[in-house]
């Protein structure tokens, strides 16, 4: 079956201006993302997951810039497929256009998310009627309709709460209504289950997946968290200081990892089914994105680093047709090096775990 894309990246850089010199926090990212599927980003904090799906929102800060890209998106009209690059347009332009309309985000925080002076039903209708000019009956109904979709109980009752009245699952199911008002056909979640616990994460997953069945979105998860990862994710991109450095179907990056950062992030996965099973962390830190980098980013972290590391920064080997990695051990030049040990029995766990 032919997969219709929705969102093309190639070449994305974004930098900011501080006080100490420009940050380069994204450094040629490319991304695909097609009709219906859900991609996962993932990748420490500051790998630039976050200010990738902000570009394509329009809601980069200030002092934030795109210095080059092509981000293309595809939707339809009239009933016909049109496609606009988003880097031809403003900042303030992408958010009256596309924000919330055709391309809604979820945050981790229902609380920065929420205005807590409105009532639950008055940010729900706010959407409808600024976007379409919906009357506020019929956005009113359309309301009462989201929050029955994200099993809110008695929604009438909640068109007239305030956030503070609700508990942090009802809030996060607000916010994704609220994302879901202007029927986007692409919804980004930031690591949208971080500030609840353990069980209403699960529930929280379970109802984007649901939703995104019904109504045929396409869903791009920023996470760490790459339990949640193997569980809802097609695609996964793995992301280290501001570049893609692994990216295949998510049964290609779980069990056939190729990238060091990637078989170390694998190895962080706890083993709660071997309580003798020892966290593995990833030595050192990430570069400091004030300075250019040389060569491959990971490789003073990388133990199995190549002198080519330090020297030049890898390609994009391609492993299959969906399974891509930048690091020099692919190449056909290269000594084979073999993922750890630890590591391949935590994959064999992982399997009989997913089944």
């Amino acid at each position: 079956m032919k997969r219709d894309r929705i969102l093309h990246i190639r070449d994305l850089h974004i930098s900011f201006a501080t006080a100490a010199g420009k940050v380069q926090a994204v450094r040629g990212v490319n991304i695909d993302l097609y009709r219906g599927e859900t991609l996962a980003v993932v990748g420490e904090s500051g790998s630039g997951k976050s200010v990738t799906m902000k570009a394509i929102m329009g809601i980069l800060s200030s002092n934030g810039t795109i210095d080059d890209a092509v981000i293309e998106f595809t939707t339809t009209e009239n009933g016909k497929p049109i496609t606009y690059n988003i880097i031809d347009m403003s900042q303030k332009e992408i958010r009256r256009r596309f924000s919330g309309k055709k391309i809604s985000m979820v945050f981790q925080d229902p609380l920065t998310s929420l205005n807590p002076t409105m009532t639950i039903g008055t940010q729900l209708m706010e959407g409808m009627r600024r976007h379409y000019g919906v009357k506020r009956r019929d956005a009113y109904d359309k309301a009462v309709e989201l929050l029955d979709l994200v099993k809110i109980p008695d929604p009438v009752k909640h068109m007239k709460s305030y956030p503070h009245q609700l508990s942090g699952g009802m809030r996060q199911r607000v916010v994704i209504a609220i994302a879901l008002s202007c029927d986007p056909e692409i919804l980004i979640c930031d690591e949208p289950t971080t500030a609840l616990d353990v069980t209403i994460q699960a529930k929280i997953l379970e109802l984007i997946q649901d939703i995104q069945k019904k109504r045929n979105l396409s869903v791009i998860y920023i996470t760490h968290d790459l339990g949640v990862v193997a569980k809802i994710a097609d695609y996964v991109n793995v992301m280290y200081a501001g570049k893609i450095v692994e990216q295949g179907a998510v049964d290609e990056v779980f069990y056939d990892p190729r990238h060091p950062y990637t078989w170390g992030l694998l190895s962080s996965i706890p083993n709660v089914e071997n309580p003798d099973h020892k966290l593995f962390t990833i030595p050192g830190t990430p570069p400091n994105l004030f300075n250019p980098i040389i060569g491959d980013a990971f490789a003073p972290r990388n133990p199995f680093a190549l002198g080519i590391d330090f020297i030049e920064e890898p390609p994009m080997f391609k492993i299959s047709q969906t399974h891509y990695a930048s690091t020099w051990l692919l190449d056909p030049r290269a000594e084979r090096v073999e993922m750890p040990a630890e590591l391949h029995a935590r994959i064999e766990d992982m399997r009989k775990e997913n089944g």
